[in-house]
């Protein structure tokens, strides 16, 4: 079976496309077919620097956290049956547990000692087949096509628009989402959903990002000097603009940091200037990673309700497996890479 093979920071070997293993469904699993793998930040970093921890007894795993499968095979009882399409959860609860992934909130999970799919200590998705327990399954509607693969960044969205909301000090009239990525532009979606004035900032000038963000009806801008007043939210999805972030938050508002963080964002902040701009103001500054199931269905649903022209328009760069090495380098102007085995 063909997979796409990352190796751990120490083995000194890079991905490849090889022949692996067989899943076994044993124990009641689902057995799944993939047909899409989204591609993302994560998964560029791990292939140029290595897993942070590969599954026990060896020093690799299957790449890629965002799904798009059909069910094979499915253990009587599960809820499923072969031909539904499915997406996977991310993560796995830590073996303790902690008070949170005891109670199945393993995205916020304490003690560190969680595990992911095709990240950290267990294999991913980017394989010809797979297998799922049933709990860590979502099904999800024949309808979105092969743009069911973004369940999984949407519930990145949704849980940052949960965060955000649960912070602020005010209501949410006036949005601002730094970053036209997959991400960035998930948040914009939900905040026209929502009924919101949506404004996107990305340094890209021309192509799909500025396109697809004024076909939700949301202003697209390429500089934040170009902002006028401050925003009751603020979703930043670039990893590179805290300072920014911080300084077009309306006062009791709030801005939740989704992107990856960036050594260049870091790199001339006055922690004490914005500490200030925090406290003077009453603003919140929040950080957010992973989703759990609710979040997943709830990512579902409002997908199903998005214009599907417009999510696939999201779908810049679609690949054979074969071809896998090109998703992993996208051009600037690209949103969102996939690579496809089946289908």
């Amino acid at each position: 079976m063909r997979a796409l093979r990352v190796y751990t920071a120490g083995a000194g070997r890079g991905p490849e496309l090889a022949d692996v293993p067989e899943p076994s469904a044993d124990g009641g699993d689902l057995l799944v077919e993939s047909l899409v793998l989204g591609v993302c930040g994560t998964d560029r970093e791990i292939a140029e620097h290595g897993l942070p921890a590969a599954p026990p007894g060896r020093d690799w795993a299957v790449l890629g956290h965002e799904s798009l499968g059909r069910v094979l095979e499915a253990p009587a009882g599960s809820g499923f049956t072969p031909g539904d399409l499915v997406v996977g959860i991310v993560r796995r609860p830590d073996p303790v547990p902690c008070r949170f992934c005891a109670t199945q909130r393993p995205d916020l999970c304490e003690n560190g000692r969680y595990t992911e799919r095709g990240i950290k200590g267990l294999d991913g998705f980017g394989a010809e087949r797979f297998t799922l327990a049933p709990e860590y399954a979502v099904r999800v509607a024949a309808d979105l096509g092969r743009a069911a693969v973004l369940v999984e960044p949407a519930s990145v969205a949704v849980k940052a628009w949960e965060q955000a909301d649960h912070a602020a000090g005010r209501p949410a009239e006036r949005v601002l989402v730094l970053g036209a990525g997959p991400i960035g532009l998930l948040c914009a979606l939900l905040g026209v959903q929502r009924g919101l004035e949506v404004h996107v900032v990305d340094r890209v000038e021309s192509g799909p990002k500025p396109r697809q963000t004024k076909a939700l009806g949301a202003a697209y801008r390429t500089r934040t000097q170009d902002l006028t007043g401050g925003f009751d939210r603020v979703l930043e999805c670039t990893g590179t603009l805290l300072e920014e972030a911080i300084g077009l938050t309306a006062p009791a508002g709030a801005a939740c940091l989704v992107g990856g963080g960036d050594p260049r964002s870091s790199a001339a902040l006055n922690a004490g200037a914005l500490s200030q701009e925090l406290l003077a103001w009453n603003k919140a500054l929040i950080g957010t990673v992973n989703a759990s199931r609710g979040h997943f269905r709830t990512a579902h649903t409002l997908l199903r309700a998005a214009d599907h022209t417009w999510l696939e328009g999201l779908l810049t760069q679609s690949v054979p497996v074969e071809a896998w090495p090109t998703a992993l380098s996208p051009s600037p102007e690209a949103i969102k890479s996939i690579i496809h085995f089946h289908g």
